[in-house]
């Protein structure tokens, strides 16, 4: 047995030997043209024997090698079909709120997908480049790929239909699994932070009726992608919050963001140089993002009110003249930002480059705003975020002292029709400022002189306007008369 084996090793060695001396003899002496003929022929025989198809999704696609929204799409969506059918897998770690653990295929491992009935498989590979040393540290050049296989019969099927799936679904899966941003902006390029805000529409103090309106709005807005490309409008939508300091507008913002899991963009004007750097801050914003701008009165100061304020002042005043020049354009070196670029920001041609976008302006003089700026269709949903109400209160009373009822709700309610006091003067008083038996007791007396004190204010301020209207009226009076008694002295 022992010989027999030797024998047929030898003559295994013998026939590699004899193909290896055939194929060098073939390199050597065989034309290139009928090198590529043969196997250009050969694949094709081998591809009418094996009736599967493959294509390959590189990691690093282009000349600088950015990494492909593919390949991390279908990353994304087999990350849920391979933990549960691959043997061999790989964790990380997502840095969102809970820091959730998401499981991967590891490299070269394949796991089967089915799709409308067709089986299909993927695989993943990764090719080991040359290793650098950078900074000491040893550095392999790691290209990861996948390869999708599936049978020939189904190519219409998979190339379309089950690759726009596969895309989709990978891009719904980062965006459940992102860590959502809170960017703002520096002259043209922004920077961000970890959005963490808690606030949601439940702890938010506003009437239920009018919080379930923005709710159905902000939702309908998210879900009506088809519905905008049908109509033939970009898939934005503006809203304008107004109200007094205090009414909780930049809570709502809050709030909306956490309902539908978007980033938010606070845009500051006065750090913008220009429409073009304004135009630049709008193309770099991502989809699913709220942009802000707030206190937009204020901003519109540099925008195109700006220098109409600038030339009335001029006239007015004359003294200091060449001082005011050199401020004025050392400001208009700071920001030119204009009126028309703003609108144009908002619903102008460069405004669909992207899409589920909603922009929001808040401000807490809604009348010295241009009208232009707030019309619908650039601002389509004006919210007033008004003083505190009995229903807000309740919202606030369950949130700081987790109590639905009291016996002094009833009381409370009532100065809250005849005071003018903020959510956020509410939320002082129901603050706990120690912990004490009785706490909620002694938060609601709080509120309640509070209360009291807010509508004393209120009578004594209106007491004082009508004193001074009477004065005013007393002294056009008195001049009326000395006209008349002038005229009279003068023989009219």
């Amino acid at each position: 047995m022992l010989m027999e084996s030797k024998e047929s090793l030898a003559q295994l060695g013998s026939y590699l030997g004899g193909l290896m001396f055939l194929w060098a003899i073939f390199q050597q002496f065989f034309p290139n043209q009928l090198r590529n003929y043969l196997e250009k022929y050969s694949q094709r025989l081998a591809s009418h024997l094996y009736p599967y198809i493959q294509i390959r999704f590189n990691e690093l696609t282009g000349e600088r090698l950015m990494r492909s929204e593919a390949y991390s799409a279908i990353e994304n969506y087999l990350s849920t079909n391979s933990s549960l059918h691959a043997k061999r897998l790989k964790a990380d770690v997502v840095k969102s709120n809970n820091q959730s653990l998401v499981l991967s295929m590891d490299d070269h491992e394949e796991v089967v997908d089915e799709f409308k009935g067709v089986k299909l498989w993927w695989a993943s590979g990764k090719n080991n480049s040359k290793t650098q040393t950078v900074s000491f540290y040893q550095v392999s050049d790691e290209r990861r790929y996948y390869i999708l296989t599936f049978h020939k019969r189904h190519r219409e099927l998979i190339v379309g239909a089950y690759l726009n799936h596969v895309l989709k679904e990978g891009k719904a899966i980062k965006v459940r699994n992102r860590q959502r941003k809170l960017y703002t902006n520096h002259g043209s390029y922004w920077s961000h932070v970890v959005f963490q805000h808690p606030a949601t529409f439940q702890t938010l103090a506003l009437e239920q009726e009018k919080k379930q309106d923005i709710i159905d709005d902000l939702i309908a807005f998210s879900q009506a992608e088809e519905f905008y490309a049908r109509i033939g409008r970009a898939w934005k939508r503006g809203y304008l919050l107004y109200g007094p300091p205090g009414t909780g507008k930049s809570t709502m913002i809050s709030a909306m963001a956490n309902l539908l899991n978007y980033d938010i963009y606070d845009l500051e004007l006065t750090a913008v140089r220009d429409n073009t750097d304004l135009r630049r801050l709008l193309i770099e914003t991502s989809s699913k993002s709220i942009i802000v701008i707030e206190d937009i009165d204020c901003s519109l100061e540099l925008t195109g009110q700006r220098k109409k304020k600038k030339k009335e002042k001029k006239e007015d005043d004359q003294d200091g003249k060449e001082h005011k020049e050199k401020k004025e354009e050392k400001e208009d070196k700071n920001s030119q930002v204009t009126l028309s670029g703003l609108l144009n920001f908002i619903d102008g041609i460069w405004s669909a480059c992207g899409g589920e976008r909603i922009i929001v302006f808040t401000t807490n003089y809604v009348e010295k705003l241009d009208p232009a700026l707030i019309r619908k269709g650039r601002m389509d949903k004006h919210i007033e975020l008004s003083y505190c109400g009995f229903e807000a209160f309740k919202v606030l009373a369950k949130n700081y002292l987790c109590i639905e009822d009291h016996p002094l709700f009833s009381t409370i309610g009532k100065l809250l029709g005849e005071a003018k006091i903020t959510p956020a003067e509410v939320a002082e008083h129901l603050m706990p400022k120690k912990i004490v038996s009785g706490q909620a007791e002694i938060s609601l007396k709080s509120l309640i002189q509070g209360l009291e004190k807010a509508k004393q204010d209120e009578k004594l301020k209106a007491e004082e306007e009508e004193a001074k209207k009477k004065a005013l009226d007393d002294k056009n009076e008195d001049k009326h008369q000395e006209s008349k008694c002038d005229l009279k002295s003068n023989g009219y």
